[in-house]
């Protein structure tokens, strides 16, 4: 079951971002109709109400509508992809009868702790990891990746190598499993903080957006960490990052995607940093913007372009 605060946070995404993620051309605040044979621009963004309406078929709605119709989902599946795309954690839990609304529990570290003591990858996670992303062995065990079934899980460690959150990412077949899923109490972390303390004087860290451009950065020999969502960073994590910064002289750099939602990750995260060194005395440690090649998606498919380049 899905919060009301997750539903919000979703219907709140730009409208126009979530077109472009669905492979619509969007020029201005219009685009072809996908809901009928469309040769002339007919649908319409709204950008101050965030809506969609097209004036030939007249399809309307929101951002979740749009995703519920152009991909035939049901409500719930068009969320989970939403979320998907756009970083957000969605805590799945069961619905059961209950009359009073009980707290959630925290994550339990120790539940899951022993699976990343001594992790097995199995051979669908090998396939995945190797074949298919080409990631360094060193960063695989480096991040101890373990496996279950048809889910690899990834370990959230907090700077001293404390477990702190599980991301478990589905690699079967079942269409109708959501993409990621976090165990119940799971908030939303820095992934790979363990790399900070490795960090020497002026030497530069990159920030990823997702834990798989996380690993092609370290596959490509670069110290990096990802962040999921810049708006969700704790005040903690903004000060662990400036103190690196004030500290190490540490330079931050990005390759955002190549979409509008990895530019706005960029700025609101050259934002969040900026605020916080106001009163502070100390310059702000903003981010140095890498364009990727047109051609790319995002980092991931540029590492990938470039191990298969040196391997012919």
């Amino acid at each position: 079951m899905i919060d009301k605060e997750t539903i919000h946070r979703l219907r709140d995404l730009p409208i126009e971002g979530v077109a472009e993620r669905l492979g619509m051309s969007v020029s201005r605040h219009r685009s072809l109709c996908p809901f009928h044979d469309d040769r002339v621009p007919s649908l319409t963004f709204y950008q101050k109400k965030n809506m969609y309406r097209c004036f030939v078929c007249n399809a309307a709605g929101g951002t979740i509508d749009l995703v519920m119709n152009r991909l035939h989902k049901t409500f719930a599946d068009a969320c989970r992809w939403l979320a998907d795309e756009s970083n957000i954690i969605i805590a799945e839990e069961e619905k059961k009868p209950q009359r009073r609304k009980k707290e959630a529990r925290p994550f339990d570290a120790c539940r899951y702790s022993r699976y990343f003591e001594r992790p097995v990858l199995n051979e669908r996670a090998t396939a995945f990891l190797f074949a298919q992303r080409r990631l360094d062995p060193r960063v695989v065990a480096w991040c101890r990746l373990n496996s279950y079934k048809d889910w690899l899980q990834i370990p959230y460690f907090d700077i001293s190598g404390k477990l702190v959150g599980v991301q478990q990412r589905y690699l079967g077949e079942d269409k109708t499993q959501p993409r990621f899923r976090f165990p119940q109490g799971v908030a939303c972390h820095i992934y790979n903080l363990p790399v900070l303390e490795l960090l020497k004087p002026g030497e530069p860290l990159f920030i990823a957006e997702g834990c798989s451009d996380c690993w092609a950065m370290l596959s490509s020999g670069h110290k990096a960490i990802a962040i999921p969502s810049a708006t969700l960073l704790k005040a903690d994590d903004v000060t662990l990052l400036r103190t690196c910064h004030e500290k190490l002289g540490t330079v931050f750099h990005m390759f955002p995607d190549n979409d509008a939602p990895g530019q706005r990750l960029f700025l609101e995260l050259n934002e969040r940093l900026t605020a916080h060194s106001e009163g502070v005395g100390q310059p702000s440690p903003a981010v140095v913007h890498h364009l990727l090649p047109e051609e790319f998606k995002d980092y991931s498919e540029y590492y990938l372009s470039k191990t298969k380049t040196s391997e012919t």
